[in-house]
């Protein structure tokens, strides 16, 4: 939801052949936000985009991408973690992570992504 990577996250998506391709789900915190108990309606919104996606577009992949200096991640955790690079990193990873493996128990059939944009639009992978 952060205006600032919006154009960023368009970029990225048009640079990997996907432009007009893809449902696009903008959620606080991303994957921190759809795994989230503080926040608990946050989840079930997206698991109702994410069913909603499959049923009409018959989407084989999710794409998932949580950026650096996420407020929803300081309002949510009570850190700021963008003073630690790796360390944000890493806390990023685990949710993320966690949000696939949640993905794959309810569709195991669908690819899911992952990745890590900084404030400039570029986008690590998360293995």
């Amino acid at each position: 939801m952060d205006y600032r990577l919006l154009e960023s996250v368009s970029r990225y998506m048009r640079s990997r052949g996907l432009r007009g391709k893809y449902d696009h789900v903008i959620l606080a915190g991303a994957a921190l936000g759809a795994v989230t108990d503080k926040f608990a309606a946050w989840g079930e919104t997206f698991w109702q985009h994410l069913d909603t996606a499959i049923e009409l577009h018959g989407i084989h992949k999710v794409i998932v991408i949580d950026h650096r200096d996420c407020g929803a991640y300081k309002v949510i955790l009570g850190e700021d973690l963008s003073s630690d690079p790796a360390k944000e990193r890493s806390v990023h990873a685990v949710q993320l992570r966690k949000l696939r493996d949640d993905i794959k128990a309810r569709h195991a059939a669908l690819d899911v992504e992952l990745g890590l944009m900084d404030l400039r639009g570029k986008v690590q992978t998360i293995g």
